[in-house]
């Protein structure tokens, strides 16, 4: 299959078009079933070391859980906030959206037993291979207008026993999912002025 260079600009456009979505800018409208599974699908067909497939998702729209989810992230952020507290824009964040958004996943990262191709030697190749699959599922979402958060200011360990998942699994993210009222032209924190955006010869030696 070969793609044209339309095809390759309008990829790009979206990458660049990517956002990670707070709770203020969810909105309340229902995700199709067939956008959610093509958000799994884009997950799934990302790539893996020694053709692992590692990860597995765990689909929230439970109130009872999302709450507990949130009283878990209330109780990092007010750890967060003794270590931002010289910063004053830190306190104006809205950092997650659990209740806001209709749909939360949970994606966690499950080793296999047997050796791993290519693991041998750099052991979290598993867990990068989740993270692709995030990469994958934000940048379909994006492509269907759907916004997606991650949240990171979590206790990982609480989030596994709520989620009842297998003592072996390790939380890669929990992202929070839904539409949106807008997407910001830019990164919000760029906007705020939290950090300035790297050029490309920063990032780049030859």
């Amino acid at each position: 299959m070969n793609f044209t260079q339309e095809d390759a600009n309008k990829l790009l456009t979206i990458i660049k078009a990517r956002r990670d979505v707070r709770g203020n800018r969810f909105i309340s409208r229902a995700i199709e079933d067939e956008k959610l599974q093509m958000i799994l699908e884009a997950a799934i067909s990302a790539p893996s070391v020694g053709y692992s497939q590692p990860w597995k998702f765990i689909i929230i729209q439970d109130e009872k859980i999302k709450n507990s989810l949130v009283d878990n992230f209330e109780q990092e952020n007010s750890k967060a906030k003794e270590i931002f507290q010289k910063n004053p824009l830190y306190a104006q964040l809205k950092l997650e959206g659990i209740k806001e958004a209709p749909v939360n996943i949970a994606v966690l990262y499950e080793p296999k037993e047997s050796d791993v191709l290519g693991m041998t030697s750099m052991q979290k190749m598993g867990e990068y291979s989740v993270v692709c699959a995030v990469q994958n599922m934000w940048l379909m979402a994006r492509a269907l207008n759907i916004g997606i958060g991650w949240v990171s200011i979590l206790d990982e360990q609480k989030v596994l026993k709520t989620l009842k998942a297998k003592p072996n699994m390790q939380l890669i993210a929990y992202l929070c999912v839904g539409y949106v009222d807008k997407f910001y032209e830019e990164s919000e924190l760029k906007i705020l002025g939290w950090d300035r955006e790297k050029l490309l010869e920063e990032c780049v030696t030859f």
